[in-house]
């Protein structure tokens, strides 16, 4: 399957050319280090570019004070990684192995110089962006996550970093190796978020650890933006790339996490481009990087709870905090999520043993254990494939008789042909069955009830619009997907009823529930969006 980032090995071997490296020198200034001097700590903002000119620069591991890797910074290398773009907090302390002499260079200037020489800026954020992939591989992170295995807040915490490409490490409290035994007695053996070496975040959640990461934005009334992009998904993420590429200011608000609905996709095959595959976070986060390379930002986890139409045609969006984002224009990118089982005991047991995304971090629960999956769709299936690598078995639920209207002839075919995956025809789940964990559900079929075993439900059925927050200003249909173009009494096929609002993707009616349509619409809509915001200057 495709991977993300070039080899590092080889990258180390490419240094910048003499021409960028005197670029650089013009806006940088010389700062020396002494040997065993911090260059960074752990969670120091990323706003400045360093570029080692003598000397060596070492990872250090936060808990020992020790080297963390073989490997460091020498002369003709830099520092950093895609954190850099958007100024996020370094995960990892460095210091100068021994007396270091850089140029440094503050991040405005030097994004500023990389919009001037796409050469450079090219091999940059290769090279950023090879390193953060790295970096999430190898889980190098001063974030340690204890307990996900037995806490829904700690897991919670786990999927927003896993979804956003963060590292972190994670330990279960019955591990017995040294390092999980140091790190619970630390926390006195209960679920906890550690941050450093010694910072534990109390009652952790996704936007606490968003806030000490400086991912979570400060998105006051400070600056009026072009766009208010909801959403980033697929659709949301190529909209944010071509609105910085025409110049658009642009902010990505996004509750969750980078990717969507296709970022719960281990494994996307039928995307341009991409013959053996890609994750579906790989993809966009590819996305997110070339959008924040053109100037775009990203809020998360942020949420946008009402819109309101201001007279001179603005809107402002109020966040679950009650901070208000006004932008001339407004795209709708917030897609869907799948529908919940009605279904006793459901939200008891979701985050244990009940998910709703099959991912890196969600198969790790199916080892040892039958999995179950709820779904017809493309999303199912491709999680039926992916967890029957770590399940005992995998047992794919479908409503219906046949999966020939809802599911891609190429996956269907290799389902029926695994025989570590049983499909079950017109059968649904009518039972949960545990104490604090799901150990097995009812279901229900052409034979009748019986209970399956199992510790890990995926539910992966419907599509439910996510539209309340609009409070009304956009036309929408009985299920409550965006109704646009002449459906809106509009011209432009993604324009809503309301003129400045726009809908890209699986939340605009009548679209096509696919991972290249969103794309697609994401990238056509800005040239409508640029029109409407001319006309709007021109009148005003």
């Amino acid at each position: 399957m495709e991977q993300f980032g070039d080899d590092l090995e080889t990258m180390r071997r490419v240094p910048l050319s003499n021409a960028h490296v005197d670029c650089i020198r013009e806006i940088a200034a010389t700062r020396e280090y002494e040997a065993g001097e911090m260059v960074v700590e752990v969670g120091d903002p990323m706003d400045a570019f360093i570029y080692v000119l003598d000397g060596e620069i070492e990872v250090v591991d936060p808990y020992s004070g020790e080297r963390l890797m073989e490997s460091a910074l020498g002369p003709s290398q830099f520092m950093g990684e895609s954190g850099f773009l958007n100024r996020a907090s370094h995960f990892l302390p460095m210091r100068a192995a021994k007396p270091t002499r850089t140029l440094e260079v503050d991040r405005e200037p030097m994004l500023e110089l990389m919009s001037r020489i796409p050469e450079l800026s090219d091999h940059i954020i290769t090279v950023f962006a090879a390193r953060r992939q790295r970096q999430f591989e190898l889980k190098n992170s001063a974030i340690k996550l204890i307990g996900a295995d037995r806490d829904h807040a700690v897991q919670r915490v786990e999927q927003f970093l896993s979804r956003n490409r963060i590292p972190f490490q994670s330990f279960d409290l019955d591990g017995s190796d040294d390092e999980t035994v140091e790190i619970c007695n630390l926390t006195d053996h209960t679920p906890s978020v550690i941050v450093e070496k010694d910072e534990i975040l109390e009652d952790p959640t996704p936007r606490k650890v968003a806030q000490r990461l400086n991912l979570d934005l400060c998105v006051g009334k400070a600056d009026q933006l072009d766009v208010l992009i909801v959403g980033g998904g697929p659709a949301g993420v190529a909209a944010a790339v071509y609105c910085g590429a025409e110049g658009l200011s642009a902010l990505v608000v996004e509750d969750t996490a980078i990717g969507g609905q296709a970022g719960t996709s281990s494994r996307i095959e039928n995307y341009m481009g991409f013959p053996t595959g890609i994750a579906g976070t790989d993809l966009v986060y590819r996305g997110q990087i070339q959008a924040l390379k053109f100037g775009a930002r990203f809020a998360m986890p942020r949420r946008v709870s009402n819109l309101k139409n201001k007279d001179d045609g603005t809107f402002c969006a109020t966040l679950e905090d009650g901070q208000e984002l006004c932008a001339r224009a407004i795209l709708v990118a917030t897609g869907v999520q799948y529908r919940r089982l009605p279904i006793d005991r459901l939200e008891e047991f979701e985050g244990a043993g009940v998910f709703y995304a099959a991912t890196e971090m969600e198969s790790r629960f199916c080892r040892n254990t039958d999995a179950v999956i709820v779904g017809g769709g493309n999303s199912a299936g491709q999680a039926a494939m992916y967890l029957s690598r770590m399940a005992r078995h995998v047992h794919l639920v479908v409503r219906s008789d046949s999966l020939s209207s809802t599911m891609s002839s190429y996956l269907s075919e290799r389902l029926e042909a695994d025989d570590r995956i049983s499909l079950h025809y017109g059968t649904k789940v009518i039972g949960l069955h545990g104490d604090e964990h799901l150990e097995s559900v009812t279901l229900s079929g052409p034979e009748g009830e019986r209970e399956q075993e199992t510790r890990a439900l995926f539910i992966m059925i419907g599509a439910a619009p996510n539209t309340e927050w609009l409070t009304g200003l956009a036309q929408t249909d009985d299920k409550g997907f965006l109704l646009t173009g002449n459906e809106a009494g509009q011209h432009s096929p993604f324009a809503t009823s309301t003129d400045g609002i726009y809908a890209v993707g699986d939340v605009r009616a009548g679209s096509v529930k696919r991972v290249a349509s969103a794309v697609g619409e994401g990238s056509v809509v800005v040239s409508e969006i640029w029109r409407h915001l001319d006309e709007q200057s021109g009148a005003s």
